[in-house]
Parts: structure tokens; sequence; C-alpha cells
């Protein structure tokens, strides 16, 4: 869900660039991981556009209250990748086989 309305505008020297603020539910659990800065990606259902630059508002969401807990945490986006299972390196049935993982560099 995008924010109604609001448009951050960053001033380069030669480049106007739009940034979004975008709000997100996330469990406890994974919301818990990104705040102690041990989870450094998200992994998201690409049915919303989101851009290098953009703010992330993720809101701890707690799916047995089906209730916001009040916390939430705001995260710069520096990168994003966007694939369709049938564009990626593997067949559909190795994918279904073992799954897909997703790993964290520093």
């Amino acid at each position: 869900m995008t924010l109604a309305g609001v448009v951050r505008v960053k001033n380069s020297k030669s480049v106007m660039e739009k940034t979004r603020v975008i709000k997100k539910k996330i469990w406890p659990e994974y919301f818990e991981a990104i705040v102690s800065g041990k989870k450094k990606f998200e992994l998201r259902l690409a049915d919303f556009t989101v851009n290098e630059g953009d703010t992330l508002v993720l809101e701890e969401w707690d799916p047995k209250t089906k209730k916001y807990t009040g916390r939430k945490i705001e995260k710069r986006v520096s990168y994003v990748l966007k694939f369709k299972t049938d564009e990626l390196f593997w067949s559909k049935e190795e994918i279904e086989k073992h799954g897909l993982q997703i790993i964290s560099l520093e």
C-alpha cells in the first residue's frame, strides 16, 4: 500500500528523482530480526511498485490478534530484484523440489 499523496522529491545535481513512502505489514518475528539488524532483506510479492531510494515503512502486525502492535520501522530501499519463476536459472521442478533461499551478504 502506498501512502496516498505522499511523494518525496530528491534534488540531485542533474536529476530530479521521485521517491515514495510505502507501508507494509510485517509479522513480529521478522520485524524483530530487522530491528536487531540481523535481517537485511525483504521478500515480497511484486504486487506493488518499489524502487531504489523509496522508503519502506514496516508496521508490525500480529497474525494471532489480527491487529497492528503500534511498532514500525522505516528503511530506505537500496536494491530491488524482481523476477518471475519462469525467468529463473532453475526449472520449475527443481524449485518445487528444493525451494528457493534468499541469502543476505555483508
